[in-house]
């Protein structure tokens, strides 16, 4: 049976402690604030704003960061870096270099259409980095894609592709994930893998009818 009197004892109790302050670190103000520049901008965001997403003071945010710059700057640069892991690992995993490069792809549209937030304030926010910052992710953006033309120029050398122009090639895989991260959806019609391989599809049969040359 139970001492209604004990239990209503505990109850008061337990509603009188103050409640627990929620769990602040690095990773957790990362998070709301890629929301907010998501959702509306990093200059329109505040750091007001993401305090008052986290449930906090945004001056209680210093302890953790120096600054939006700071946030917008870690925010891109772990967002690049995973991409070049990504396509890393795709490359290492073996076959020929059809193969290889069509894991790259592939890796590419997966990471856009499942980060979307990321490859948003990625490609839309490159503007608002400020230098060293800037300087950094356009160096680690340089080696993406260098590492995806390099992939395909070999291709080329092997006879596997027969596309004239491997910077160009790259430069329409990359154009295809930013694509994909400005409509794909969970709830639509078709999954991110699908949209990978898919788009993993296109990018071989193109690299392998050619392309006519670029005007002068």
């Amino acid at each position: 049976m139970v001492d209604s009197r004990a239990y209503t004892e505990r109850v008061t109790e337990s509603a009188a402690r103050p409640a627990r302050p929620p769990v602040i670190d690095a990773v957790t103000i990362r998070g709301a604030a890629l929301e907010l520049f998501a959702a509306h901008g990093y200059r329109a965001t505040t750091m007001a704003d993401i305090g008052a997403a986290l449930g906090i003071r945004g001056p209680s945010l210093y302890k953790h960061v120096q600054s939006k710059q700071d946030l917008l700057a870690e925010i891109m640069v772990d967002t690049i870096t995973t991409l070049i892991a990504n396509q890393r690992s795709a490359r290492r995993a073996g076959g020929d270099i059809v193969v290889q490069v069509r894991r790259m792809v592939e890796a590419h549209v997966r990471f856009h259409a499942t980060h979307r937030e990321q490859a948003f304030v990625g490609n839309r926010e490159i503007g608002n980095l400020e230098d060293p910052h800037r300087d950094k992710v356009l160096r680690l953006r340089r080696s993406y894609e260098q590492g995806l033309r390099q992939a395909i120029a070999e291709g080329i050398r092997c006879a596997a592709f027969t596309v004239e122009h491997p910077r160009l090639a790259s430069y329409a895989v990359l154009d295809m994930g930013i694509g994909v991260a400005t409509w794909f959806s969970a709830d639509g019609p078709y999954s991110a893998d699908q949209i990978a391989y898919t788009y993993a599809d296109f990018a071989i049969a193109m690299f392998q009818r050619g392309a006519a040359a670029p005007p002068p």
